[in-house]
């Protein structure tokens, strides 16, 4: 059984590391210390085609036990091809601009562990910003261009906010290019 201790770590990081142990081993033990993290683990586990048990231990802890995996549904199925990520803002949801923050990253960040990775990304409006100031989602991005995913920023956007020479990952584009992208894509709007 393969054991992971996934206390402390921040959305989404318990959920990756399962999802990689869930892909190595039949039997996973995973310990989180919030009840989200543990609803999130479970969601995983269920997807996957597990048996998902939850047991919270008396310092706050929950203990999930997955197993008995159907071997069809280990691993996801690649079904998403052209899949287009159109970012339209720097900040994910709406609310306080701090937690959108934070949301973006992890957002970002997640796309490396997903299968199949995104065709493209592309950043309009103040999403542009995330390719050129956010060094957390900047490094994400480069990644994601060296696994052959396509980065592209609105060039209007870029000289609107004054960016257009501090573009850190991919490439400026244009609307057509944009709006044909959007419309030959299976696009995910956030």
């Amino acid at each position: 059984m393969k054991k992971i201790d996934a206390r402390g770590l921040d959305c989404p990081k318990p959920v990756i590391k399962t999802k990689k142990a869930i892909e190595k081993y039949d039997e996973i033990e995973v310990l989180v210390d919030n009840e989200t993290a543990s609803k999130n683990v479970k969601k995983l586990g269920i997807k996957m085609g597990a048996k998902v048990t939850v047991v919270k231990d008396n310092d706050n802890y929950y203990k999930l036990l997955i197993s008995d995996f159907k071997k069809a549904d280990k691993t996801e199925k690649k079904e998403n091809k052209g899949k287009v990520v159109f970012v339209k803002s720097e900040f994910l949801g709406t609310g306080e601009q701090k937690l959108g923050d934070i949301l973006i990253k992890g957002f970002i960040k997640t796309l490396l562990e997903i299968n199949p990775l995104p065709d493209k990304i592309i950043f309009m409006n103040s999403g542009v910003k995330l390719a050129c100031k956010n060094d957390d989602v900047v490094n994400s991005l480069k990644k994601l261009k060296d696994n052959g995913v396509e980065i592209l920023s609105c060039g209007t956007c870029l000289d609107y906010y004054n960016l257009t020479d501090q573009l850190k990952v991919g490439n400026v584009s244009n609307m057509y290019e944009i709006v044909e992208s959007l419309n030959n894509g299976n696009v995910l709007e956030i």
